[in-house]
């Protein structure tokens, strides 16, 4: 129950009920089964978020070669509408999640967006077979965007539902939780370099019905999957709008921005501890902070006091009893918020700083999928007299060089770096997603190196001007970007997934996922912005960036370009890092060896 109390020598105040004629909903963590949750869960979802993976990598990774060799569009096009796909894709995301935390819930939420994505990939396999051609180009995008729908509803939720799996609670699954991100992420590279393998060289070489036909099969499998570990699965139902807690917080302190003092000096509310609610873990309370205040909080006998003239911090001015909240006998939750209420608003504005400075990190990805293919694609792929390597294959050096990092960093680096900062996980969230952001860098000056070097080798043999030619320079010295990259992916991608779920609200945290995902879409967006710019300012020079003719394309200014950006971004990061506060909770001690500022 949240007790709001009014310390006075003379009088009190009675404590103040909830508004909306409901009863604060009793504990019921005696009710939960034991025998749900865990690994024994968890499994189940990363198998099912495998094939969900090997289908999307694999119409994805391939996706540049369809639309510029069969439906005939031309390089800058077809990225462009690669990056709005993606874009989109990653921004339904955040409907998805006011979905499931406000109506369904997430099981339902993954159960029937996994549906829309199989019609969609199945409406995808009928438009490159039997649909004719002058319709096919609608159809398709009709196909993607239906796609689109179901990752929007399957991806904040699907991630966030196998955590949910692990008991903070109990140590043992608490200290398994860590672990699990690192083994989720190897799962997904696991799908999505199976697809990159076998399906582009399917689609390549027998067909894109065959290939997409695949994918459609593997959504099929991935439904039965998570509907075979239904009895296993802890279940968490919908606990309304996260957007509703925050804009009372809002509310609240802009009604009471000018609000000094209470009739006995110095008063606001305070929640003892969180509120359950039936089929959801156990809240705990949140630690009051100094962030976004200037005056440190005194704590008497579980009631938190502090001296309103020096009051000046804007949230906490939402917790503040006046006279008319103490007047009255009902709590107006949009006059008077909990402590833990503008505690979970400062998580998310905590996040983000973060969030915004990570975008040029997602435009660094989109080349992974778009301009390193094309770059491939010039390049000698030969191995042995009778076969050649699919240009979209070599994504699959990104994920081959994560399966080999991931155990590496678990059994190597962990341990090592432990030893040296002395934290549990041996580098904090931060600081592990700051590295990730470095290596970007570093991937986009050394793209740019090997990209001068092809245009020479090019312009040496007579080729400039001949597009299809093949350069005589193996396609294997691309291999250290992509290798980078997916080095960075280990350190950025994982961190940020283990961030924007440790560090969001738990009753938002379906969001959290959405808004790490979302990081993708509008990096996606930036990444044409960035397109379209550099093409509007080289158009009149005779030399435009990105054209069709690769050779004379000067790609390579454009890596320097990105890098010279990112490196940018990464100053930026390092900034808002460093002032980044971590979670605290009421009652627990700090991970050990775990600062709780920022990159410190």
């Amino acid at each position: 129950m949240s007790k709001f109390s009014q310390p006075s020598m003379d009088s009190t105040v009675a404590p103040i009920t909830e508004q909306n004629g409901q009863e604060e909903t009793k504990a019921v963590s005696t009710a939960r089964k034991p025998s749900k949750g865990g690994w024994n869960a968890a499994i189940f979802i990363i198998f099912v978020e495998m094939a969900l993976r090997f289908s999307y990598y694999g119409l994805a990774g391939n996706l540049i070669t369809y639309l510029t060799n069969d439906l005939h569009q031309s390089t800058s096009t077809a990225i462009k509408n690669i990056n709005t796909w993606v874009g989109v894709s990653a921004i339904f995301p955040i409907f998805g999640a006011i979905v499931a935390d406000s109506l369904l819930g997430r099981f339902k939420t993954i159960l029937l967006s996994t549906t829309i994505y199989f019609i969609g990939m199945a409406l995808l396999t009928v438009s490159v077979s039997v649909v004719p051609t002058h319709y096919r180009e609608a159809v398709f995008f009709i196909a993607l965007y239906i796609l689109a729908v179901g990752e929007g509803g399957h991806k904040p939720c699907v991630q966030t539902f196998a955590a949910d799996q692990f008991d903070e609670e109990k140590p043992e699954e608490k200290a398994a939780k860590s672990s699990f991100f690192n083994w989720w992420y190897l799962g997904i590279v696991v799908g999505a370099s199976s697809a990159i393998l076998v399906v582009i060289y399917i689609q390549d070489n027998l067909g894109w019905t065959a290939g997409i036909g695949i994918l459609a099969g593997a959504l099929g499998v991935a439904l039965f999957i998570f509907l075979t570990g239904i009895k296993r699965y802890r279940k968490q139902g919908p606990v309304g709008s996260p957007f509703t807690m925050v804009a009372q917080v809002f509310v609240a302190a802009t009604r009471k921005r000018r609000v000094v003092r209470t009739r006995q000096g110095c008063c606001i509310c305070y929640e003892t501890g969180g509120t359950d609610i039936e089929g959801q873990p156990r809240k705990r309370t949140l630690a009051a902070t100094n962030q976004f205040r200037t005056v440190g909080i005194m704590v008497f006998d579980g009631v938190i006091s502090v001296n309103m003239a020096t009051f000046n911090g804007f949230l906490d001015k939402a917790m503040i009893i006046d006279v008319l909240d103490a007047s009255s006998k009902t709590r107006n939750p949009w006059r008077l918020c909990s402590l833990n209420q503008v505690e979970e608003v400062k998580l998310v504005l905590r996040l983000l700083p973060i969030w915004l400075s990570c975008l040029m990190f997602t435009v660094v990805i989109v080349q992974t999928h778009t301009l390193f293919i094309k770059q491939g694609s010039t390049m000698t792929r030969s191995i042995g007299p009778n076969f050649q390597v699919p240009p979209a294959s070599f994504q699959s050096l990104v994920g081959l060089t994560i399966l080999f990092s991931i155990p590496l960093y678990e059994r190597v680096f962990i341990p090592a770096a432990r030893k040296i900062t002395g934290h549990r996980t041996g580098i904090t969230m931060l600081q592990r997603i700051g590295i990730g952001l470095f290596l970007s860098v570093v991937e986009m000056v050394v793209a740019a190196l090997v990209e001068s070097k092809r245009v020479s080798i090019a312009r040496e043999h007579g080729l400039m001007d001949t597009p299809k030619a093949t350069i005589p320079m193996s396609v294997w010295w691309i291999l250290p970007q992509y290798m980078i990259s997916g080095i960075s992916d280990v350190f950025t991608v994982v961190g940020l997934q283990e961030l924007f779920y440790d560090q969001m609200p738990e009753s938002m945290r379906s969001m959290g996922a959405a808004a790490y995902i979302s990081v993708t879409g509008l990096g996606s967006f930036f990444n044409t912005a960035i397109i379209t710019v550099v093409q509007a300012t080289t158009s009149g020079s005779g030399g435009i960036l990105l054209g069709n003719n690769l050779n004379r394309a000067h790609v390579d200014y454009f890596y320097w370009i990105l890098a010279a950006l990112s490196a940018l971004n990464f100053c930026v990061y390092l900034w808002a890092a460093n002032g980044f506060v971590y979670k605290k909770v009421e009652g627990e001690k700090p991970q050990e060896g775990r600062e709780l500022i920022g990159l410190r």
